[in-house]
């Protein structure tokens, strides 16, 4: 695909995410007509109740959402070219289980600042990648291998969770599970400024691997003759992407399948250069996130259904769907 015919997409998908960051700020039990909505976001709203709900609660809670899905979106986007597989993502990797271990034992032992919550999650993510590498190597770290042992690690994550969460019955670790099942209800506008600033930081760093990740497409025979340093690129590529896994679980906990579904579906319209596809899957990812806490929000009101829940709802069917192809096509 041109870079001319790329770049189209970029208005579509600035459009859709203003809409859909509307939509789920005009969204909620508390009834609201657009022109209230507009009236609280141009500061002339004659209602302090709509003012509160629209500003306080859910416009953080509408960032926080957009955050964790570019994150979410574009670190998927990176696995699946280091792996060369389009059923690769930060959850079924493990990579997010390591995360949550990390950061629900900050929380177990009071450490649960905006400044040290991601750096345990991050050291939880980076944990979960360097065991899964380490089993991988076994046979060669082969992508199909890759998948097989992030599935393990995340198992053996989810059980160290249960672990910790009953030798450490605190009020804190129990809110932790419905924490795990990837909630964004207990946003707090002080955490966004940490939240994005780490993110631009490592997607930035993500980025810079942009022709590497291209070349790891081609297989790493080929990049390697192309002058990679696999080692290196790989590393880098891994460090980020945890990075942003961490940043989005240590917020919202374990909200899966938008690393996986969202980076096949954009490679699909955007193309496979990821000078694009990583800033496509970070745009599309937060779009993707923000509808679906619309929904938790909103099906059954009052009552909440977790976000990960939803996104679970929908990416599992997908995955299903590339695993037949992916097993078909052989």
């Amino acid at each position: 695909m041109s870079e001319r015919k790329a770049g189209s997409w970029l208005p579509i998908l600035s459009a859709a995410f203003v809409l859909v960051l509307l939509l789920s700020l005009w969204a909620g039990t508390l009834p609201l007509s657009f022109s209230e909505l507009f009236a609280v976001l141009t500061g002339q709203a004659s209602s302090p109740t709509h003012s509160a709900v629209v500003l306080k609660i859910r416009l953080p809670r509408v960032l926080l959402a957009a955050l964790v899905g570019a994150a979410l979106g574009a670190s998927g986007g990176a696995f699946q070219a280091v792996l060369r597989n389009p059923l690769a993502d930060p959850y079924i990797l493990g990579v997010s289980g390591g995360a949550a271990l990390g950061a629900v034992t900050a929380i177990a032992v009071g450490a649960s600042s905006p400044l040290v919550l991601p750096f345990a999650a991050f050291a939880g993510a980076l944990g979960a990648l360097g065991l899964v590498y380490w089993v991988a190597q076994a046979h060669r770290g082969s992508p199909h291998t890759l998948i097989l042992s992030g599935v393990m690690v995340g198992s053996l994550a989810s059980a160290l969770l249960l672990f910790l969460l009953w030798l450490t019955p605190s009020d804190p670790l129990r809110m932790a599970i419905f924490w795990l099942a990837g909630n964004l209800a207990l946003a707090d506008p002080a955490w966004l400024p940490w939240l994005a600033l780490w993110s631009i930081a490592a997607f930035l760093l993500l980025w810079s691997q942009s022709r590497a990740l291209d070349l790891f497409t081609q297989g790493e025979e080929v990049a390697a003759d192309l002058g990679l340093d696999i080692g290196r690129a790989r590393l880098m590529v891994f460090v980020a992407a945890g990075a942003l896994t961490a940043a989005a679980v240590a917020q919202a906990g374990l909200v899966g399948f938008v690393g996986l579904t969202v980076p096949h579906v954009v490679r699909l319209i955007w193309g496979p250069v990821h000078r694009s596809l990583l800033p496509a899957s970070a745009l599309t990812g937060a779009v993707f996130l923000v509808a679906a806490d619309a929904l938790a929000r909103t099906l059954l009101a009052p009552a909440e259904i977790p976000v990960g829940v939803v996104t679970a709802l929908i990416g599992a069917p997908f995955f299903l769907y590339l695993l037949r192809k992916r097993e078909g096509g052989r």
